[in-house]
């Protein structure tokens, strides 16, 4: 029999430089539900895996292109339910629910390359006066 480790665990400050977001964002994202810790150190301090540390870069991704915090829970709600789904059924309508997702983003998406070029045509206005 093998023995699986244990995994390895960061402080909250840790994630913050990992993922780029302050302290106090991410222990928002907690207070709200989104992400909660893995663990406590005895002393209260929060741990976190990676497995957090992957779930908070999908928040921090989701943000500029506008989700709400409740979009951002519904979405991590059907990642987590479709990780877990061991019948086809729900494994379908999951499924479904992840590419509504993935055609917002996509227009997201969109409408931010198309600011992005306005943006740009700005810049050479400026620039050429």
């Amino acid at each position: 029999m093998t023995e699986r480790a244990a995994p390895t665990t960061m402080h909250i400050g840790e994630l913050a430089d990992r993922t780029g977001l302050s302290n106090r964002t991410i222990r928002h994202y907690d207070e709200v539900g989104l992400l909660h810790p893995s663990g406590r150190t005895e002393g209260g301090f929060r741990l976190y895996t990676d497995t957090d540390l992957a779930r908070l870069l999908i928040i921090r991704r989701m943000k500029p292109l506008g989700f709400t915090l409740e979009q951002m829970a519904e979405l991590l709600a059907v990642v987590d339910a479709l990780g877990a789904a061991d019948d086809d059924a729900d494994r379908e309508r999951l499924r479904g629910q992840l590419d509504e997702y993935i055609r917002d983003t996509e227009e997201r998406r969109a409408k931010l390359e198309q600011h992005l070029g306005m943006a740009d045509e700005f810049l050479g206005i400026l620039r050429s006066r």
